[in-house]
Formats: C-alpha cells, sequence, structure tokens
C-alpha cells in the first residue's frame, strides 16, 4: 500500500522530489504560512477560541426554546432554520456527525424545530424526513432527551419519560443512586431536569404545532416506551413503576424541600454568563427551570442565564447555529504547543500574552464538586470555558501545565507545581483519570431509563491518563515527588493497550487519537522505545495509513471497532496525530512519515490552514459528536513543525 502512496505524493509535491535545501524550503514556507494565520486568529487578550460545533439536536434544542417560552425571535429561527436544511441527510434523516447514519432522536428533534419554524409538512425536504422517522418505528423511538422534549410541547404522555422525581435530591449518599455518582455534565443536565418532569412543565407552543404525523400509532396509546435491555435494567424498570404509582404519597413539604434544594444546587453553579456546567443543554434547562419555579423574567439569574444561552450562538449572514459550549482554554493551549514547536523563541510574544491569561483563568480554593471525594485536595486546574469553577478539567490541566513546561517562559512555575500537584490528586484507584472526577465508575447505572444515552459516568480512559503522564513526566524530571502516581498511570495504559496495538480515544477520533495521546504521553516518560507498547503502537498507525499517505477515521469506530482507523478520505488533523504519534516512538525517518508530512503539505490551503469538512471527536461516543474548528489550524502545523526540528537534529 505505502510504495504506491509515495509514488503518487512524489509525483504531486516538489517537496518530495525536490533538492533537499528546496524540500527544507518548501516545509518551512508552509510552516509559516500556516504560523502566521494562527497568530492573526488569537485575540487581544491572549487566548484562542474556535468555534464548536456539533449535531442538528442543539440548534434544534433552541428554537424548541423560543417556543416552549413563546418568545420567538423569527429572523433569528429563520437563519437557524437555513442551517439545520443545510445538513439533512441525501436519506431525509439528520445524522449526529458528518457522514454518518441517520439518528432517530436527532431527526425527531429537527423535524419538530423545522414545523415550529414553519416549514411546510408537504414539502419535499420534511417528507423525506417524516419518511425516515417512520420507517425507524417513529418518534416513540427516540431517547430519553427527545421524548422529555416532546413531554413538554404535549406531544407524548409523560408516562413516556423516565421518573425522575425531584426527591432524588433529598437522597442519601449511600442509595444506590445520587448526585456524587454520575459525571458532571449529567448533574448539571438532571438537576433542573428534575424540576421540569416532576412538575410537568408544558410549553406555550403558541402556534399550537403539533407531530402527531411522526409517530406510528397514537402517542397516548403507545406502551413501549422503555425497551428491557438487561435483568439489571429490568429491575429499574420496576422500580420506576414503583416510584409512579406512590408518587401521589410523597408529602407536599418533602417536595418543597426537594424542589428547594434543587434550586439552590444549581443556582449556585449558575456561573454567570458563562452558564450552568458551561454546556447548553444544562443552561437551557436552568433557564427553563427557573422560570417555571416563579423566577420573573427580569430576576438577574434569569436575564444572566440567557445571555449565557445566547452567548453560543454563531449568526452568520445566510444561517445560524448555537454551539454546545465554548472551548478557549483547550484551544489556547493547543495552539501554544503548536507554535512553541513552530518558532518558541520568535512567537515568545504572543506565547507570554496566552500563557498570561491561561494563569489569570486557573482555579485555586474555589468551590467545586470535584472536592467531595478530594476535600484536602487544593486547587489548580483549568476548567475547559472561559469560566465553570465548579468543574476544572483533568484534560486541559495536563495539556496547559506540560504546554507551559515546556515553554521555557519565567514565571510560570507556581503554576505548573499546583497543576501537577492536582493532576496527582486527581488519580483513580486503577491509576488513570477521568475528565473531571475521581473514580466516577458505578457502571450499573448505566442500566437505569434516563441513561439510554449510555453517557452518565466519567471513568477513566486512556487519552486523559496519558496526557497527565505526560505533565507529570515532564515535571518529575526535576521533582521527583511525582513519580509514584507516574508509575501507576503508565501501568494502566500498558493495561488499557488494545490487542493490536492501538487505544481507544474517549475524547478525539478515536483510535488514532487515543494512539497518538499515549505515545505522546509515553514520550515524556522512561519507558524504552523498544518496550512493545510503543512497537505495537508503531505497527498499528503505520497499518491504518490510506494511499494517499494520509489518515483518517470513521466515528463509527465508535459503534463498530472493526473501523479502527479507517475512513473514506484522510484528514490533515488525523494525519497529524499520526505522524506525531510516530516521531513520539521515534520514527521520525520512516517513510510513512514522510508519505504523511507530503499529505498535510499538499492539503493545505492558499491562506496557511486546512479545511477538514469532518467531525473530530465525540461529546458522548455514539449519541453526540463534535467538529473542533481549531483541530485543522494547529495540529498539522505542530506536525510539520515537529518534523522539522527534528530532522534539523540530525
Amino acid at each position: 500500500m505505502f510504495n504506491e502512496a509515495h509514488t503518487e505524493i512524489t509525483n504531486t509535491s516538489s517537496y518530495s522530489s525536490g533538492t533537499s535545501k528546496t524540500a527544507m524550503a518548501e516545509l518551512n514556507q508552509a510552516i509559516s504560512k500556516a504560523q502566521d494565520k494562527l497568530l492573526s486568529l488569537q485575540d487581544k487578550d491572549g487566548f484562542w477560541v474556535f468555534e464548536l460545533e456539533a449535531d442538528c439536536t442543539i440548534p434544534s434544542e433552541y428554537i424548541l426554546m423560543m417556543h416552549y417560552l413563546g418568545d420567538v425571535d423569527l429572523p433569528l429561527q429563520a437563519k437557524i432554520a437555513n442551517y439545520l436544511r443545510s445538513r439533512q441527510s441525501e436519506d431525509g434523516s439528520y445524522a449526529f456527525y458528518t457522514g454518518g447514519h441517520g439518528d432517530i432522536s436527532g431527526s425527531v428533534k429537527t423535524y419538530y424545530a423545522l414545523k415550529l419554524a414553519g416549514d411546510a409538512i408537504d414539502a419535499p425536504h420534511m417528507v423525506k424526513l417524516r419518511e425516515f422517522i417512520l420507517s425507524q418505528g417513529g418518534a416513540a423511538k427516540a431517547n430519553v432527551f427527545t421524548r422529555i422534549a416532546l413531554a413538554m410541547f404535549e406531544q407524548i404522555p409523560w408516562r413516556g419519560v423516565p421518573y425522575i422525581p425531584v426527591e432524588i435530591m433529598l437522597l442519601p449518599k449511600w442509595f444506590p443512586f445520587h448526585l456524587d455518582k454520575v459525571s458532571y455534565w449529567s448533574r448539571t443536565v438532571m438537576v433542573p431536569l428534575f424540576i421540569l418532569c416532576t412538575l410537568k412543565a408544558t410549553a406555550k407552543n403558541p402556534s399550537k404545532v403539533n407531530v402527531l404525523e411522526i409517530f406510528l400509532t397514537h402517542p397516548d396509546e403507545e406502551q413501549h416506551y422503555f425497551p428491557e435491555r438487561t435483568v439489571l435494567n429490568k429491575i429499574f424498570l420496576g422500580l420506576d413503576f414503583l416510584g409512579r404509582v406512590t408518587e401521589p404519597l410523597i408529602p407536599t413539604k418533602m417536595r418543597n424541600l426537594a424542589l428547594d434544594k434543587a434550586r439552590d444546587w444549581f443556582v449556585e453553579r449558575l456561573n454567570g454568563e458563562d452558564g450552568l456546567g458551561g454546556i447548553c443543554p444544562a443552561m437551557i434547562a436552568a433557564y427553563q427551570a427557573m422560570l417555571l419555579i416563579g423566577f420573573p423574567k427580569d430576576h438577574p439569574h434569569v436575564v444572566t442565564a440567557r445571555k449565557a444561552i445566547d452567548k453560543l450562538l454563531v449568526i452568520n449572514e445566510d444561517d445560524a447555529y448555537c454551539q454546545p459550549c465554548l472551548s478557549p482554554v483547550w484551544d489556547t493551549a493547543l495552539a501554544a504547543l503548536a507554535l512553541q514547536e513552530a518558532d518558541k523563541v520568535g512567537n515568545a510574544n504572543n506565547l507570554t500574552r496566552a500563557y498570561d491569561w491561561l494563569k489569570s483563568v486557573q482555579l485555586s480554593d474555589e468551590p467545586g464538586d470535584w472536592r467531595i471525594s478530594k476535600p484536602t485536595l487544593e486547587g489548580g486546574g483549568w476548567a475547559f470555558q472561559f469560566a465553570n469553577p465548579h468543574y476544572p478539567d483533568v484534560d486541559d490541566t495536563a495539556v496547559v501545565g506540560f504546554a507551559m513546561a515546556d515553554s521555557n517562559i519565567s514565571n510560570l512555575d507556581e503554576s505548573i507545581h499546583r497543576a501537577t500537584r492536582w493532576i496527582v490528586g486527581m488519580q483513580s484507584k486503577n491509576g488513570g483519570y477521568g475528565a473531571f472526577d475521581v473514580d466516577n465508575t458505578s457502571y450499573y447505572l448505566n442500566e437505569i431509563p434516563f441513561a439510554d444515552h449510555g453517557a452518565l459516568l466519567d471513568p477513566p480512559t486512556a487519552d486523559v491518563s496519558a496526557r497527565c503522564a505526560m505533565l507529570m513526566a515532564r515535571v518529575a524530571k526535576d521533582h521527583d515527588e511525582y513519580l509514584p502516581a507516574l508509575e501507576r498511570t503508565i501501568a494502566y495504559l500498558r493495561s488499557e493497550q488494545e490487542v493490536d496495538g492501538s487505544w481507544f480515544g474517549r475524547w478525539g477520533t478515536n483510535y488514532i487519537y487515543g494512539t497518538w495521546s499515549a505515545l505522546l504521553g509515553l514520550e515524556q516518560t522512561s519507558v524504552p522505545k523498544d518496550d512493545p507498547m510503543y512497537t505495537k503502537a508503531v505497527a498499528w498507525l503505520k497499518s491504518v495509513q490510506r494511499e494517499d499517505g494520509g489518515w483518517g477515521e470513521d466515528n463509527y469506530s465508535y459503534h463498530d471497532a472493526s473501523f479502527a482507523g479507517k475512513y473514506k478520505f484522510s484528514t490533515a488533523f488525523h494525519t497529524a496525530w499520526a505522524i506525531l504519534g510516530l516521531m513520539a516512538a521515534g520514527h521520525v525517518h520512516s517513510p510513512e512519515v514522510k508519505a504523511g508530512v507530503d499529505f498535510i503539505l499538499h492539503k493545505q490551503q492558499a491562506d496557511g490552514v486546512w479545511n477538514d469538512p469532518c467531525f473530530t471527536a465525540p461529546g458522548f461516543p455514539k449519541v453526540f459528536y463534535l467538529k473542533y474548528h481549531g483541530y485543522d489550524k494547529f495540529f498539522p502545523l505542530w506536525a510539520l513543525a515537529r518534523y522539522r526540528n527534528e530532522l534539523n537534529k540530525a
């Protein structure tokens, strides 16, 4: 495979066919163009933030929110509807990522949003969408979050929604279900949903739009909202039934106490104009819950919550969409790493501005849910968003800390060591790291009816753990206090390597991302390059290289592992991950790396960056995917610069 690819690229790239001096000049020119473009995108305050796009459920939820409130911005709605129509698949469905299979839940929510926006049901795109939904069993087959929206709009009875009473707030910590046992994103969404579902929130729906035509039977006759999957699932369904039957026996005083506790819980975490949890679904649920329990529309909390939601909007001339969240800390750290590789000295001023901003948003003694399991641990992490103090992100903290340690910029040691000590303290029992919590591994909770998305928990993963190892190893070169935790993480990574040599990528697509993450982490450690972790990973990366010299991977690999490392075309960011991983393993002079570099050079645009149309990461594997618009701007630059620097060492 590779020989054919190498021949093809040699014929299309002057870098491949020219003299060594000419080749290096082309490489330097590509790096310079990409670097200049990335520098031009830096905010005056020092950070980078790129658009973060999800599937059509998030912009659909914005339209639903407006009609829930009876307060519709018609011009904005028209732009969001334009966006939704442009994302429809050929079979009429809506997928969770570009090129993916149609999804019943996303399709139902988008159909309702478009109909609310005024699209006629006999319009060709609506006919195709409806036919797809009906072919999948109708709207009753949608997931829990979609069915909650349908219940709020009185399209299905509330028995079609899991029984999640607000009294859950009063359960003791020893109880099998408790907020502390689920992930941060689940907590922030669930608590306001407890209120909305308990009080059976009803949308104003001023146009009285219904979607009965996308049900196979009338919703009142539907009996099979909750399929029985496992024995444990059947037990939870039995408890769900028991809860509904006994709900009338709940004392009014207890209900009011629970409502107050739920309100106080999310109000404490409203997070100003950055919103509850910094994530759109939680923000919208909190906004609606406050209005439902009597907060006036002009209450400061309500006004600020709406501002937080609207800050997520991306409004263009002809269309608009709502982002799931904002990613400035993540974008800034990765952009800084790319620029350090490109020219650590020449970019010192821009990097200093970036680190000054990052220092200003590093967390310390703020309240945080992570303190429940680690009450004596000092703070030191970073959130993913501009602000989210209750929920520092382990992954972001590791990347920022490593970037700072790698920068050679003075006055960063305190931030680096606070971050590293916090990382050490957040280690799970198995040596790995979750994204926000320690030992968030109550896997039985994935069987409750509410958890049909399978993303209720935040267990340790290889990619996050590898970046924690990367930071600890880098800092441990001068401070051996971090070595015990580092050794446990290395052992965890060894246990998580797949038989074929790859690692699963929880937060980026997918096995290529996980393998890149692991190899960059291992590179900083004392693990020798002939260790099987390295050699097996290298063999796997080389085995999945495409004929054009690049790499690519479909998000379908989250559904079927046989698609690991496979895609219908190569992407610049996947190729960058692959060659960065190979170079970390010591294979800079391999023909596979050379072909990957050629692919990236060949695909660079005139403006210096790349344009990969596909989604780059899962929010939640199988049910929610993301497109980081910065990935094809800083990862290829990082890879090209690393390649040049390695060649110059020879």
